[in-house]
């Protein structure tokens, strides 16, 4: 999730942007998927509804660089520990969402589903707007 606004305003102050990626609950989270459940991380398709209309569709495929690549890029400017998380951006069709608005992701694996979940957005105690 991100707060387009304050980004929007910090960019225009020459400020972080991570402020506008941070609030506690802008990074909902499935169960943890066991990499021996998937038998190609680079094929992957991946997709949000919001209140049951597509919204995001893509495939791991089409990431700029391979995971490996990454894992080992990333590790040699900081250290990992069990239960990090590197993210890589998003797929096109961002929009905003609204409190009350329903979430349902899923990754599939060659037409089969590996994870399903389905998050609402709650009230926000900040008054901005956020996008998927």
């Amino acid at each position: 999730m991100t707060a387009s606004d304050i980004i929007a305003e910090a960019k225009k102050e020459g400020l972080s942007w991570d402020i506008g990626k941070g609030y506690d609950t802008f990074l909902p989270l499935s169960e943890y998927l066991s990499p021996e459940k998937v038998k190609d991380p680079h094929n992957l398709d991946i997709q949000l509804t919001v209140n049951g209309k597509l919204r995001q569709k893509a495939n791991t495929k089409d990431l700029y660089f391979k995971i490996p690549f990454l894992i080992h890029y990333l590790s040699t400017i900081f250290s990992f520990v069990p239960g990090d998380l590197i993210l890589t951006g998003t797929p096109g069709g961002i929009s905003q969402v609204n409190p009350g608005d329903v979430l349902e992701a899923k990754l599939e694996e060659e037409g089969s589903l590996l994870l399903e979940d389905t998050f609402k957005v709650s009230t926000s105690n900040f008054n901005t707007k956020v996008s998927e």
